[in-house]
């Protein structure tokens, strides 16, 4: 379901938006080929051993890239949302990523994670993971 989904979500998204989402799953492909990817929630997601970790979603006035422990990245061009440890950045066109700073947020998917997973389980308490 994955792959082919991911593709239809970008093909269904504005023509400003689809160039981001197209080099974001590529950037995000190359850097976590290990995790699965599908939609969730209605966007695309990237999940480590069932936890999510990366994903985006076309919003209207911008695509909308979302790390699901990016607060605890400690990165400044990474903003909070929501009341737990996911953080965010607007994209509005490709010269909105800097590569160098998304290959970075993306390694630390990797190292930097809380237990969205099992955040039901819990009554929405998250414990750090790695």
């Amino acid at each position: 379901m994955g792959t082919d989904a991911i593709a239809a979500y970008a093909a269904a998204q504005p023509e400003p938006y689809r160039p981001v989402m197209d080099f974001l799953r590529a950037e995000i492909d190359a850097a976590l080929p290990d995790a699965e990817a599908k939609i969730w929630h209605g966007a695309p997601v990237w999940f480590l051993e069932g936890n999510p970790v990366v994903g985006y979603v076309g919003r209207k006035k911008h695509v909308t890239l979302l790390f699901w422990s990016g607060q605890s990245f400690e990165e400044p061009g990474l903003h909070a949302e929501g009341k737990f440890q996911a953080a965010e950045r607007f994209l509005n066109s490709t010269a909105d990523v800097a590569v160098d700073d998304l290959r970075r947020w993306l390694d630390k998917c990797r190292s930097i994670q809380w237990d969205y997973k099992n955040i039901v389980k819990r009554k929405g308490r998250l414990e750090r993971l790695c």
